[in-house]
């Protein structure tokens, strides 16, 4: 089928650019009129396309053989490694037995090795020198090389995430320069680590802030503030300032709290919320309000319970009506469950079936402590037993 007479033009669609080819183009000192039909134009660009992924797959890396064998011996998931940082395996500069070697000298075992460079292959990028020089600024808040290995197997991206070392020792005497002891700073190795990965800036930014935050509430005591806040949630410092200031506004329009019981709040069981949203924060207590609410509790009696216990903010919405309708239904009153928040810490599982081991062996749960909802297994069980025994007496009897 040839192109119309009539069309001056003829419009070729490539992957770069548009073609104009003229009917009447002139070869040479030539001319010549070219016809396309359909088929040789579809067959064409067909040709083109096959032709780029034959090129793309030709040129794709191939893995470093080597270093695939090495981990296959070490006992490392390749494919996980793979699946999480791809690039690591077309690099011919790894380091991995070196790395192994580096990580038994410290007291890590091969398995112990294994998964953490399953998880984190870009460990093995690390020269020796600068992981004996990052162990050793560890080493100076960390008492022991088996404490630093419990906290690469928990999160080996702590250690490995960063090799600038000069910022490691920067942000470590920073620290301790705003009256953070080792104590404080252990805590936030162990826990939140990447605070030692941030830009010393973003640190110093962040102390600044919670010291003017602690000055403008009327405490005089910038340093046992931040000791306080740190101490109780030692993830603030790896979060933005703009976040924490949103969640103390909120915190405070919300409840109406004064100064002191602001700063009350915030260095203590309200530490931990701040790290949320506060679109989440607003979100989630206009549930638990609306649903108390429902169930015939007061303003006050629900600021009360949400106050006393925060962490209740970090329930979904669903988690939570469903556990205080759990609760509801097992002959719980909802005054008790204001006064010991703490029993939603429990699965639904976990708070029917020790409900039920609570009634078989006659607990009166309307008119009892139902506090031992929350309790760890070990003590719950005791306190089972001692009900068990007590029963048995009375049915002796």
């Amino acid at each position: 089928m040839s192109i119309p007479k009539g069309l001056g033009y003829l419009t070729i669609m490539a992957p770069r650019n548009l073609l104009y080819v003229r009917s009447n183009y002139l070869f040479g000192s030539r001319y010549w009129m070219i016809r396309f039909s359909t088929e040789i134009l579809f067959k064409s660009v067909s040709f083109r396309l096959f032709s780029k992924k034959c090129d793309n797959a030709d040129s794709e890396p191939l893995d470093n053989e080597e270093l695939l064998n090495n981990l296959l011996t070490m006992g490392v998931d390749v494919d996980m490694a793979r699946k999480r940082q791809p690039g690591v395996f077309n690099r011919t500069d790894t380091s991995e037995q070196d790395l192994q070697t580096f990580l038994l000298s410290k007291g890590a075992s091969k398995e112990v090795i294994a998964s953490i460079i399953s998880r984190y292959p870009r460990a093995m990028t690390r020269t020796s020198e600068s992981l004996s020089n990052r162990w050793d600024l560890w080493r100076r808040i960390v008492t022991s090389d088996l404490e630093i290995v419990n906290i690469l197997e928990r999160s080996p991206e702590s250690f490995f995430r960063s090799s600038d070392n000069l910022n490691l020792e920067n942000n470590i005497k920073f620290l301790y320069s705003v009256g953070l002891t080792n104590k404080y700073l252990c805590r936030l190795l162990t826990n939140a680590p990447r605070t030692f990965s941030n830009s010393l800036n973003l640190n110093k930014q962040m102390i600044e802030f919670l010291q003017e935050v602690c000055l403008s509430l009327g405490h005089n005591g910038p340093t046992d503030f931040i000791r306080k806040i740190i101490f109780k949630n030692p993830f603030i410092l790896i979060q933005s300032t703009k976040r924490i200031k949103a969640n103390i506004e909120v915190l405070q329009s919300t409840f109406c709290l004064t100064n002191d019981e602001l700063l009350s709040l915030i260095c203590g069981p309200g530490a931990k919320i701040l790290d949320l949203s506060s679109d989440c924060m607003r979100r989630s207590y206009r549930n638990i309000k609306e649903k108390l609410f429902s169930l015939g509790c007061t303003a006050k009696e629900i600021q009360k319970f949400v106050l006393s216990y925060p962490d209740v903010i970090f329930l979904g919405e669903k988690k939570f009506n469903d556990k205080i309708d759990c609760l509801i239904e097992e002959k719980v009153n909802i005054s008790q469950i204001i006064e010991h928040p703490r029993i939603l810490d429990s699965s639904i599982g976990t708070l029917k079936s020790r409900i039920k081991e609570l009634v078989n062996v006659g607990y009166d749960l309307s008119t009892s402590n139902i506090s031992l909802l929350s309790w760890s297994q070990k003590r719950y069980n005791a306190k089972l037993k001692k009900l068990y025994i007590e029963q048995n007496i009375v049915l002796e009897n």
